[in-house]
């Protein structure tokens, strides 16, 4: 890495070079960083706002899940089969899915040599459990903090080469050639200099981005991603890299004050589900006015903890959905607060004394429980006995479980969708390569936990494909500055803009003002009027920004830079959403599509819980859309997936191919 000065529109603004930037510092960006210094590779730099923020490090679940080919036992199990199982999840394609299913295995092992504390038996084989979408107990954990231990072991390794890392450097813009057809290199921010007088612009030349900087946190006002994790989507649309997949978000109950998913023992240990007023008066268990019986209802909530995204396919009939579709009611509708509450079981399923009646359990949940040995209690007393640390978890983020109620929300929790990526993971703009949470390489349904997977296994894919391809010199700065002046003037004069603006519309208001807009239009609940009506004002505040904002110091630009990625990200995820629906697309994933011709769970519900299930006939398609920053248009295109190939390789054919570097092209 080489550090120059370079002087653009009066800024005298320092100037990197090296032939690799790793943007982001999650589970999938610091195994890019430690692949490539291990394959040979080391002109690299690692480009962080915070080196231990985002998802990665500071997200989980009850049993957080790392999905791989089965390891254990007499189970048969193959990489076709396991990608299969990611194919017929829908709208994926069958080379990505081949690809996470090969390198599943080495990527898992690659964690456990690093430290990762993955259980095995006595004898050594690393033992699964099925989890959603899995039809052969693939599934393994470290805990509830699988990502983060991850990401410990990662950052631990990438110190011990002294692989160079430039934290609390926000990124403002992707700088491409004139045509955006490669990447040319970068723009940040030094979030450490914007109170001070020093020049906080900085730019970067470089040959190859891997882009790790996670899904589109910040998008949506009912959230469980972390308040540290970002994104930065929008800023990849802005250069011209595609989006896949965008309508596919992940949605599910989670707490908001300290956020977490509540699936698995949460919900198996039965708590009460209670709406309030907003001053937390008028207490109700309103899940009794939906359900036919007790039963139905508390076994329902036990199907919740592995059936925890919310997926319309299990919305009628009783289903485990339905429990998101009452929440969404109470809180969005109603206007309600809603509360999971463990000091007391749930009045319709108990006796005068607030005793449990387990024989209102199906076959299934008391099987389990009882195998638990938490036939006993209140749901606090189940969920202490049957995972402890799973209570300490909440009592360590100053909420103690035994004593308060849990404020909860159906929250955006994982992107299925997002940047456009080959079987290399590069993006349709050369040399610019998305991994992990970014690139959307899942489908409709996928198995839980295949997203650390595809963390790992993209990321390596990146760094493999670079140190075989990239044989050419970086620009020298001359030619380089030429090439992306217009792109750098461009972000000095939007800030120098907004600093100027004596009145207007704060960052941090717009940003609140466009989430809740886009968690009340475009989370589980879609609607052709409203998305258009949505797509329409975000499109309005985005062509206006630089004369509607205003700042009263330069450490505000932080969220400004954030304000206009978010509101690039939105809009083009919009533009899908309503695309998608005149496309004749139904309720599939984990979102309805309101549809008056529809049934809906319950007759006293609104007429926008009116849905129609999908045909199905979408899945062999994947949507992808580009857009335009200078008319802030957006264009479509439904590309047919490519088939998943039951190849019998040849070994002599493959292993020649592999010594001449034809994989590589």
């Amino acid at each position: 890495m080489k550090k120059n000065q370079v002087k653009i529109s009066d800024h005298e603004i320092p100037l990197y070079s090296c032939k690799t930037i790793i943007v982001g510092s999650g589970a999938a960006g610091l195994n890019a960083a430690k692949r490539l210094y291990d394959f040979g590779y080391k002109d690299l730099l690692i480009l962080t706002e915070g080196l231990k923020k985002g998802t990665s490090r500071n997200t989980g679940s009850d049993k957080q899940t790392y999905y791989k080919l089965s390891l254990s036992g007499s189970h048969k199990d193959s990489v076709y089969d396991m990608a299969k199982t990611y194919f017929d999840g829908g709208a994926m394609h069958g080379d990505i899915a081949k690809v996470e299913a090969a390198l599943s295995v080495r990527s898992f092992y690659h964690l456990v040599e690093i430290g990762v504390p993955f259980p095995h038996s006595e004898l050594g084989e690393y033992v699964g459990y099925k989890t959603d979408h899995d039809p052969a107990k693939r599934a393994t954990s470290a805990g509830p903090l699988t990502s983060h231990f991850m990401t410990e072991k990662l950052e631990f390794e990438v110190k011990k080469r002294d692989i160079n890392i430039m934290d609390q450097h926000q990124l403002i813009a992707v700088l491409t050639d004139h045509g955006k057809n490669k990447v040319q290199g970068l723009i940040a921010i030094d979030l450490n200099k914007l109170n001070t007088d020093k020049e906080h612009f900085v730019i970067f030349n470089c040959n190859n981005v891997i882009y790790a900087t996670g899904g589109p946190a910040k998008i949506y006002d009912k959230s469980v991603y972390p308040g540290s994790q970002t994104g930065a989507t929008g800023l990849a649309f802005e250069a011209g890299v595609k989006g896949q997949n965008l309508t596919e978000s992940q949605f599910g109950i989670a707490s908001t004050r300290f956020r977490w998913n509540l699936s698995g023992t949460y919900q198996q240990v039965i708590p009460r589900y209670i709406s309030t007023d907003q001053n937390g008066n008028d207490e109700k268990e309103f899940l009794n006015d939906y359900f036919n019986n007790a039963k139905d209802m508390i076994n329902a909530i036990f199907l919740k903890g592995y059936q925890w995204p919310f997926d319309p396919r299990k919305v009628l009939n009783q289903g485990s959905s339905l429990i998101d579709i009452l929440v969404y009611n109470e809180q969005i509708i109603k206007g309600r607060k809603v509360w999971l509450d463990y000091t007391k079981n749930p009045e319709w399923a108990s006796n005068s004394k607030n005793d449990f009646d387990f024989n209102k359990l199906s076959k299934e949940a008391y099987s389990y429980l009882k195998n638990s040995d938490v036939l006993m209690g209140k749901p606090i007393d189940r969920l202490i006995k049957m995972n402890k640390p799973a209570y300490d978890l909440y009592k360590d983020n100053n909420i103690d479980l035994a004593k308060e109620k849990l404020e909860i929300a159906v929250c955006a929790q994982h992107n299925n969708g997002g940047l456009l990526g080959n079987k290399w993971w590069e993006s349709n703009l050369q040399n610019l390569f998305p991994v992990g949470e970014v690139n959307g390489s899942h489908g409709v349904y996928r198995p839980g936990g295949s997203a650390l997977n595809s963390g790992q296994v993209g990321s390596l894919r990146a760094a493999e494909y670079i140190y075989n391809t990239d044989k050419n010199e970086r620009l020298n700065n001359k030619e380089f500055i030429s090439i992306v002046k217009d792109q750098i003037i461009s972000k000095i004069n939007f800030e120098e803009k907004i600093i100027n603006n004596s009145k207007g519309t704060k960052p941090k208001d717009l940003f609140i003002e466009s989430k809740i807009l886009m968690s009340e239009v475009g989370a589980i609940i879609r609607s052709s009027e409203k998305i258009i009506e949505a797509k329409d004002y975000i499109k309005d505040k985005l062509s206006n920004l630089k004369e509607e904002l205003y700042i009263d110091n330069k450490v505000e630009l932080k969220t400004a830079f954030h304000l206009y990625d978010s509101l690039i990200t939105q809009l083009v995820y919009l533009y899908a959403i309503n695309d998608y629906i005149n496309n004749k697309g139904k309720s599939r994933g984990s979102y309805l599509i309101s549809d008056l011709s529809g049934k809906k769970a319950d007759r006293s519900l609104p007429d926008i819980f009116k849905f129609n299930e999908s045909n199905d006939e979408l899945v062999e398609y994947i949507q992808t859309v580009s857009f335009n920053i200078d008319n802030l248009s957006c264009q479509s295109k439904w590309v047919p997936r490519k088939g998943l190939k039951n190849d019998d390789l040849w070994f002599e054919n493959e292993w020649k191919k592999y010594r001449d570097g034809e994989i590589y092209n």
